[in-house]
Order: structure tokens, then C-alpha cells, then sequence
């Protein structure tokens, strides 16, 4: 399979996208607004202990509370009290299997610790955290405070796991844990050594910074999401990287000729007049992957749609008339569908759980090939993701991490007149509420006269026609109405102002401000 990395950078934002055979399956988007908290350290208070919830809610400095899960209590939570005394030194040594735990049933509210955060602030809620700290380096992962060496499954020989655990053992400094990386595979002891003294340099900027710091706040911030990406993911399988910013190109240039000079020969600058994006096709997926309907080859489609509680993935036949009987056109759709999904959902970045309604199939052997390929699929995912197979009703329910904001609310906000429902009021709805409100006004104010300003479509629905909506709602209520417009107002917005009292009396009449039987609260 073929990889290449691609690099947009402008003064508003920087776009990496990642392609496999020339097509679109990852996109990150990084703003100076909104920069990458994923991976940077924060001194934190916790705030709060919910054994119930089997977590606790910790102040790192933001907004909002970090959430800290129980099963994400690590050695952070011991940092700051070890700083205080000195280094980090005199853990046992290090073994090979799981990490040292740590008793959630020891924080305690207004306690001070070192924690990660390992998922950015979604809507309403704050970053997910992880006090099991780490440093991020190209061959190797740091881990302070814990004594593990483990080394990633994807390095398949026994023998060369062997030799890099016990090199790293021997490089590791007291009181550090490490985890070897899968571009570690076949490097020298120095070029491992350097990635070491590269993690232990910051991780001393990082100690004093938790030692000054008083209070909550950041004592360490992770790469930028483009130097982030290029140590994650820029290996020997990527066969170009391609950008179109100059300076970007002679800081990763930099970069790579001191962890990995073999790649240098694979950066490229994009030197056509045409965009970088509109150049690979990037720009024509990344709108693609915004719209709500996605079409396959051969005429099947797709509907993507967000709910409070779940994502609902809905696959159509469309104008697939196929050659077959349905259960092989239903089978041909679904296979085509998984694989577009797969696609979407990396691009998308989208997380929690996912309910896919495939087309029925009524063989056995169908759904668990259609499960299957979807498993094979996902394989490419690096998010942690679970797949349930396809109940007798068609639906597949999956679960996907959810680390970032999706690309959606990324590049769209939700429409302030419908709050992301896709849906308004009627006309009609309007008007019959806003006659509502005047048999209230008359009943409680008994005042006979009412300016009110509407919205002008509004007020073009209520004064049309020979015998208008408007005079027949005057005449039953015995009121004389002055109608007047303003283009801010939604169309089920209006504002009524008191003749008699010289104010705005909107407010004062609505539905929730009444009790038995419909009179005001005094």
C-alpha cells in the first residue's frame, strides 16, 4: 500500500493529510485558537474524588475540569511530592511485564499531581487525563516514575525484541520506565541512546517547571500536530512527504537528519502553482467528507448522522440495480459500503458508539463476511476500536475512540435557528404561537394596544390576503397591533412592546412564566 503525507500550512491553520493510494483517510486540522493539548503535561489539584463514577474531576488550569478516570492513575499522582525532595531515583528495577499501579483510593481532594492529557475538550466536557505520564521521543516512549520496559507487538522477531529490551535497560535512566516504539526496529544502541538524552532533556525543563509552578497550570507542551504527526507517523512505509511551506520544510528537514537522515531523501516541497490540496484531490474529499450523503461507485450511497447518544451510519442501495437476485445485490452494497465506512470513519474522526443499519441480507454466511471484512477494514485504524456482528436486523454495533473533536464540528458550527436539528418551525407554527402569547397579554395586561416586531416574512404572512391573519386576530381580541419588522429576528423570534407601560413586555408573557390556570407570579 502505497502512503504519502501531505502539508498544507498557511498563517490561519495547518492541514496534514494522510493518503493511501492516493486516497484521502486521515485529516488534522490545527489552529492558534485551538491548539493540540493531546500529550502536553499539566500540574493539577484534584478537585474532586467520585468512587462512584470511579474517577475524579482535577484542575489543571483550564476552563473546565479534567476528568481522571481510576483506571488512569499512574505515577503522576506521586510526582509532585517526589520533586520536592529531588529526582526521581531509587525505584526497584525494571520489569517486563505491566506497570507499577498506583491505589486510586489515595487521592485526595486538594492534592497535587502530574497528569497528561490524552483527549482533547469536546463540546461541554473537559480533556480527558491520564496521570500514567509519558515522553514521546522518535524510537522510544519515557515513562517517569514507573519501572516497565515494553517493547511494541508489531516487532514480530523474538530476538530482536530481546536485544532492544535489554539495550534499553541498560540506557534507561533510574526511576524511568520506557516502551520501545516500532521504528526502533534494527537501531543502533547510540542512535537509541540519543532518543533517550533527547526525552530526559525535556524531562528536566519539566521538572522545574512542576517545582516552580504554584497552582495549577501547563508544565510542558507537547509538538505542534505537524511535528507530532512527522514523529508518529513518518517512517520507511511513507513513500514521499510533500508541503508547501517553506520554513516548515527547513524545520522538519532539521528534524529528521538527526533522528532518521535515511528519510530526508523523502521530503519534498510543492513547488506547482496550483495548491498543494487542490493538486492531490484533497479539497474535493475533505467537502465530501462534510456532507451528510456520500455516494459509492456504482450507485449505492451512505447517510452519516450525529445524534446526543450515538453515530447512525445508514447504507442504500440507491440506483445499484446490479445483475442478481437482491440478497447478492444487498451482499455486492454492503461489501462496497465497508470499505467506504472504514475510510469515513478515520476521516471523519468520528468516536463513541456507532450503529450501522447495512441493507438486509438474509444468508448467515453474508453477515459474517460483511463482519469480517469490516474487522480487516479497520485493521488500518490506529484508534481502539470494537466491532459487534450483524444482528438479524441488519445493524453492526461498533465503539471508536474518540480523541479529538470531530472533523465536522472542526469545520462546521451548529446553526443557531434550528440548534442542528435541520429543521424550523412552520409558518404556521409561528403564527399560531405568536397568537398565543397576544390572547395572554390581553387576558393578564387587558391593555388594548401592542406594538410588535416580527420578522418580515413573518410579517408578510400575517398581513397577506383580503381577510389578513392579523386583522382577525385583532378583532377577537378587541387589541390594535402595530407591526413592525427587523431581518435580525429569527422567524420565530418577535419582540412586544407596551403601549401603555413603555416597554419591552416580551418576556413577561410567555408560557413558562405562568401557573394556575394562567395567571402570572406575583
Amino acid at each position: 500500500m502505497k502512503q504519502d503525507i501531505i502539508i498544507n500550512a498557511t498563517i490561519g491553520e495547518t492541514r496534514i493529510a494522510l493518503l493511501e493510494d492516493k486516497k484521502l483517510v486521515e485529516l488534522f486540522v490545527e489552529r492558534p485558537e485551538t491548539e493540540r493539548m493531546v500529550g502536553s503535561l499539566y500540574k493539577g489539584v484534584v478537585r474532586k474524588v467520585l468512587p462512584g463514577m470511579s474517577a475524579a474531576f482535577v484542575d489543571i488550569g483550564w476552563t473546565r475540569d479534567a476528568f481522571l478516570h481510576f483506571s488512569d492513575v499512574g505515577g503522576g499522582n506521586e510526582l509532585v511530592d517526589i520533586l520536592r525532595k529531588g529526582k526521581i531515583t531509587g525505584l526497584p528495577a525494571a520489569s517486563h511485564g505491566r506497570q507499577r499501579r498506583v491505589d486510586p483510593s489515595s487521592m485526595k481532594v486538594g492534592q497535587e499531581i502530574v497528569a497528561q492529557v490524552t483527549k482533547e475538550p469536546i463540546g461541554h466536557k473537559g480533556p480527558r487525563i491520564s496521570s500514567q505520564v509519558t515522553l514521546a521521543g522518535r524510537f522510544l516512549v519515557l515513562v517517569p516514575n514507573e519501572t516497565y520496559i515494553g517493547v511494541s507487538r508489531k516487532i514480530g522477531l523474538s530476538q530482536e525484541r530481546k536485544r532492544l529490551r535489554q539495550t534499553i535497560d541498560k540506557l534507561r535512566p533510574p526511576g524511568f520506565g520506557a516502551i520501545v516504539r516500532t521504528v526502533a526496529e534494527k537501531k543502533t544502541e547510540g542512535v537509541l541512546m540519543a532518543d533517550v538524552d533527547r526525552a530526559l532533556k525535556t524531562w528536566r525543563k519539566t521538572e522545574n517547571a512542576i517545582r516552580q509552578l504554584r497552582g495549577p497550570g501547563l508544565v510542558y507542551r507537547d509538538m505542534t500536530m505537524a511535528s507530532s504527526i512527522i514523529r508518529d507517523l513518518f517512517n520507511s512505509n511513507v513513500d514521499s512527504l510533500i508541503l508547501d511551506s517553506k520554513i516548515v520544510h527547513r524545520e522538519l528537514v532539521n528534524y529528521i537528519k538527526d533522528v532518521s537522515p535515511n528519510l530526508v531523501s523523502k521530503i519534498q516541497l510543492h513547488r506547482e502553482r496550483m495548491p498543494i490540496f487542490d493538486h492531490y484531490g484533497i479539497e474535493k474529499e475533505i467537502e465530501r467528507s462534510l456532507s451528510r450523503k456520500v455516494w459509492m461507485n456504482g450507485g449505492g450511497y451512505i447517510f452519516f448522522d450525529p445524534t446526543e447518544a450515538l453515530y447512525s451510519i445508514d447504507v442504500n442501495s440507491g440506483r445499484f440495480a446490479g445483475k442478481k437476485n437482491h440478497e447478492e445485490n444487498a451482499f455486492k452494497v454492503n461489501l462496497q459500503a465497508v470499505r467506504e465506512i472504514s475510510r469515513q470513519l478515520r476521516l471523519r474522526d468520528l468516536g463513541g458508539i456507532i450503529v450501522i443499519d447495512f441493507i438486509d441480507m438474509e444468508l448467515e454466511q453474508n453477515r459474517k463476511r460483511v463482519f469480517t471484512e469490516m474487522a480487516g477494514a479497520m485493521r488500518a485504524d490506529r484508534s481502539k476500536w470494537d466491532i459487534a456482528p450483524i444482528s438479524p436486523f441488519g445493524l453492526m454495533e461498533m465503539t471508536r475512540q474518540r480523541v479529538r473533536p470531530s472533523l465536522l464540528s472542526t469545520f462546521r458550527e451548529q446553526c443557531p435557528h434550528c440548534e442542528g436539528t435541520g429543521m424550523i418551525a412552520s409558518m404556521e407554527t409561528v403564527v399560531t404561537n405568536l397568537e398565543r402569547w397576544i390572547r395572554r397579554f390581553v387576558a393578564i395586561s387587558r391593555e388594548r394596544r401592542l406594538t410588535l416586531t416580527v420578522h418580515p416574512e413573518v410579517k408578510t404572512y400575517l398581513t397577506g390576503g383580503l381577510k389578513s391573519r392579523i386583522a382577525r386576530i385583532m378583532w377577537s381580541n378587541r387589541l390594535f397591533i402595530a407591526l413592525e419588522t427587523d431581518e435580525n429576528l429569527r422567524l420565530d423570534e418577535f419582540v412586544g412592546f407596551s403601549y401603555k407601560r413603555k416597554k419591552d413586555v416580551t418576556e413577561e408573557y410567555l408560557t413558562d412564566r405562568f401557573n394556575n390556570g394562567g395567571r402570572k407570579k406575583r
